[in-house]
């Protein structure tokens, strides 16, 4: 297989690889995370709370963290909300609108719930979490030791049983048994955890393709088509950027970096100096027109030429000339 062909392989499979090291560095992270930072207080009334912020809280931020690092979310939020002609507001064109909002939303919503549901999974497979969380609700009625304790003493001792140092002697079967117990039902919950999500992503699956108007190579010719246009703007962008900003940054100074015969440098005034210092990033937003930067701001405004010194060597640099 050639190099070329695997490359546009990947690209192809890009979604599926990048869930992937999602799933991957969520399970290395939860396992440091579990080696590192978590210790069961063995304490009623808070192994709970403990157990359960350790399996929501951080699902949680992974799913915040999924959200946030989607260009999709940003782009709904930013989207244009431009009054639509007569035509365009037809039933079938707000039905066609809500499909694409709804598929955007859908595919927002899987990718940010990787995270989450492999932390919450893994975490579940593993039983640390639920055996602290759950140890104090543990069944025990068929054990003959319990059934003079009153239900306070058994809670505030199947509390400690997390942490062997804190179990009498005596009691150290009735603890295996009893963590047995509740870590295979952490377990028997991971596993029922990852067949539903499974499942109901392979019916989501089979119902997108159903509802497709695409046939299964133009949908993958569309998706090609989306990969190759972002990859040619981004590299578009980059160049047209450079090369605006090129253009200010010469009207500031009088030159630009890599240039030869240079026959004389702009000093920038004070004001100058100060109209474009700051953080006051778009400063100008109209409906034909906005300012990037301070510096895009004051060259914008046509200054005057100011000082102009004439040189008669020309400026050396270590780096690269750059070229637009």
């Amino acid at each position: 297989m050639s190099l070329s062909t695997l490359i546009s392989y990947l690209k192809s499979r890009e979604s599926i690889i990048f869930n992937g090291l999602v799933a991957l560095l969520t399970v290395g992270g939860q396992q440091l995370f579990s080696f590192f930072a978590f210790s069961c207080p063995c304490s009623d009334r808070k192994n709970l709370n403990y157990g359960l912020a350790f399996l929501g809280v951080p699902a949680l931020i992974l799913l915040i963290v999924g959200f946030v690092f989607n260009d999709n979310t940003w782009r709904l939020f930013t989207a244009s909300t431009t009054d639509y002609s007569l035509q365009e507001r037809s039933a079938q064109s707000l039905l066609m609108r809500y499909k694409l909002i709804c598929f955007v939303l859908g595919n927002i919503l899987g990718r940010a719930l990787v995270a989450p549901i492999t932390w919450l999974a893994v975490t579940l497979l593993n039983g640390s979490y639920y055996v602290c969380a759950a140890s104090e609700y543990a069944s025990v009625e068929q054990f003959d030791f319990f059934k003079k304790m009153s239900p306070d003493d058994r809670r505030n001792l199947l509390a400690k049983f997390p942490c062997v140092q804190l179990v009498p002697a005596n009691l150290s079967t009735i603890r295996e048994e009893v963590l047995l117990e509740l870590k295979y039902q952490s377990q028997v919950a991971g596993w029922l955890l990852v067949a539903v999500v499974t499942v109901a992503i392979f019916i989501i699956l089979c119902v997108a393709r159903c509802c497709s108007p695409l046939t299964y190579l133009h949908l993958r010719y569309w998706t090609n088509y989306v990969n190759n246009e972002q990859n040619l703007f981004e590299q578009t962008a980059d160049q047209h950027s450079k090369i605006y900003a090129m253009q200010n940054i010469k009207k500031f100074f009088g030159f630009l970096p890599g240039s030869k015969n240079i026959t004389e440098i702009r000093i920038p005034s004070r004001w100058d100096w100060r109209a474009i210092s700051g953080l006051d990033l778009l400063k100008v937003v109209t409906d034909e027109h906005c300012n990037y930067s301070l510096l895009h701001t004051w060259a914008e405004e046509d200054p005057t030429d100011g000082k102009y010194l004439p040189i008669d060597v020309e400026p050396t640099s270590e780096t690269a000339p750059v070229t637009s």
